[in-house]
């Protein structure tokens, strides 16, 4: 099947990053923005969104993930998070912007994604949707890309699956009103993103940041850096066009 989209995972793929170093900037700067509505226990408050982004990662698609982290989170710190809601969307509008400092910047993401337009494909950011949608425009913006470039970007918001469930790459496929086949998913990591081949879509691992808990053996996919993945780009073009 001709391959018509190509799909973008976001962290450690278009925008480099060490996920630990990310996510410990990422929850210091949270607890201080929170510290002051009563958020006094910095770990208390951590385990409470991990626990809120455990809900997500369960989620059975009968709500958004957004309603199931914060039905999680307010069992946690009551019903008054929902009064705190605002708090912080604001967060994630503006002192979030501060945690681009730990991450890096690859010109070669802009490169690889004005490449598939260029060659004809279509393109969306199939980012694990376990932020709300200001983070994510945000995240995308500091990987030097305007969330506007791509089909669709997948927020806490817009979805009710998260990775690694299949069920969040058929939503995609829904959403985009797509088969398995016509698609190509790249990611960083070889489990949560290399498993939307059991869907029959197309894959690359992109090892630059590359996630591999499992120690998987990552020949069974197409791997490789930016430029290993457009020159993958171009063969899929080239062939397709045969």
């Amino acid at each position: 099947m001709k391959t018509e989209m190509i799909l973008f995972d976001l962290d450690g793929t278009l925008l480099p990053m060490d996920m630990d170093e990310f996510t410990g900037c990422y929850f210091k700067l949270l607890a201080k923005k929170a510290a002051p509505r009563g958020y006094t226990d910095p770990k208390a408050l951590i385990d409470g969104v991990w626990a809120g982004t455990a809900a997500m990662v369960k989620n059975d698609g009968s709500r958004s993930n957004e309603e199931a982290f914060w039905a999680r989170f307010a069992e946690l710190f009551g019903a008054r998070v929902y009064d705190d809601k605002p708090l912080f969307d604001e967060f994630y509008a503006v002192e979030f912007n501060q945690a681009q400092a730990v991450c890096g910047l690859n010109p070669k993401a802009r490169e690889t994604v004005d490449l598939c337009k260029a060659l004809g494909f279509r393109v969306a950011l199939a980012t694990n949707p376990l932020f709300p949608d200001v983070a994510t425009v945000n995240r995308t913006r500091w990987a030097g890309l305007d969330v506007s470039e791509f089909e669709l970007y997948t927020t806490y918001e817009n979805s009710t699956h998260c990775k690694p469930n299949p069920d969040y790459y058929r939503d995609v496929l829904h959403m985009l009103n797509l088969p398995a086949g016509a698609c190509l998913m790249v990611g960083n990591d070889a489990y949560e993103d290399m498993i939307a081949e059991t869907l029959g879509m197309k894959v690359f691992l992109l090892t630059d940041c590359l996630i591999n808990k499992q120690n998987r053996d990552i020949d069974a996919w197409p791997h490789g850096d930016f430029d290993a993945l457009m020159a993958h780009l171009r063969a899929l073009a080239r062939e397709e066009d045969a």
